[in-house]
């Protein structure tokens, strides 16, 4: 049977990440959605989307961008440097790109161009990076920059109240538009959890592989959980994000 697997924020671990797909084992019409956030923390970002590009020749992948890759990608086209984005990263990212070539970095330039903003699977079920705030669904933001942003939906999910019913009024417009969403972006470090979190029919899966937490993945029909090690400790003499 066909499984689908959603992939949180990798943050340049490259060692997490093949870790994990090594403890998922996945048969090769299984699904791997990664949610996005694939550099900048650990001294690995290019490489690790290297392990992708080959990773997605191997096995049916779709690759959703986060707000880190459109920064890295705005800098592999223009080498403009975004002071924003050298405090959360960035400098571990170029550093990880020294000894890449030109038409190297057009690779990637064009595996990022590939990626969506957010994807719809057949069962109705929405992944993206971060969120959306239109009411009538993603393909009616105002706001492109909620796809990777938005923290309102999760926030909102979260502090549901689980006394209202969907049929009630109150209840969220933008929840009853989809089965199930899944998302990263925000790390469950934040409200000190270390695996996958669930509010209403939202699951975070960003368990802070950035930080000092762990690369996760939940396959969406099980809900069960696959975790790498400890990232920092994969990476002991590094400081990640932190």
């Amino acid at each position: 049977m066909r499984k689908t697997f959603a992939i949180g924020d990798i943050h340049g671990g490259l060692r997490a990440l093949t870790q994990l797909i090594e403890r998922i084992k996945p048969a090769k019409n299984d699904c791997l959605i990664f949610l996005g956030d694939y550099v900048d923390g650990w001294s690995e970002s290019a490489q690790v989307i290297d392990f992708l590009i080959d990773l997605s020749g191997k096995y049916d992948c779709v690759f959703v961008k986060g707000n880190h890759d459109i920064w890295c990608e705005s800098w592999l086209e223009s080498e403009d440097l975004d002071s924003v984005w050298t405090k959360h990263g960035g400098v571990g990212t170029i550093k990880s790109y020294e000894d890449y070539t030109v038409e190297r970095k057009h690779d990637h330039v064009l595996f990022f161009k590939n990626m969506k903003d957010y994807y719809i699977d057949e069962e109705n079920r929405l992944f993206i990076h971060a969120g959306f705030s239109s009411m009538h669904g993603p393909e009616k933001e105002h706001y492109s920059t909620n796809y990777s942003w938005d923290r309102t939906l999760w926030e909102m999910a979260l502090t549901m109240d689980k006394r209202i019913q969907k049929d009630s009024l109150s209840y969220p417009k933008r929840l009853l538009l989809f089965n199930e969403i899944y998302i990263g972006h925000t790390p469950t470090l934040n409200y000190n959890i270390d695996v996958p979190m669930q509010g209403c029919n939202v699951w975070n899966i960003d368990t802070g592989a950035g930080f000092y937490g762990k690369l996760s993945s939940i396959e969406i029909k099980t809900k069960n959980i696959y975790q790498s090690d400890v990232v920092k400790d994969l990476y002991p003499n590094e400081k990640g994000r932190n």
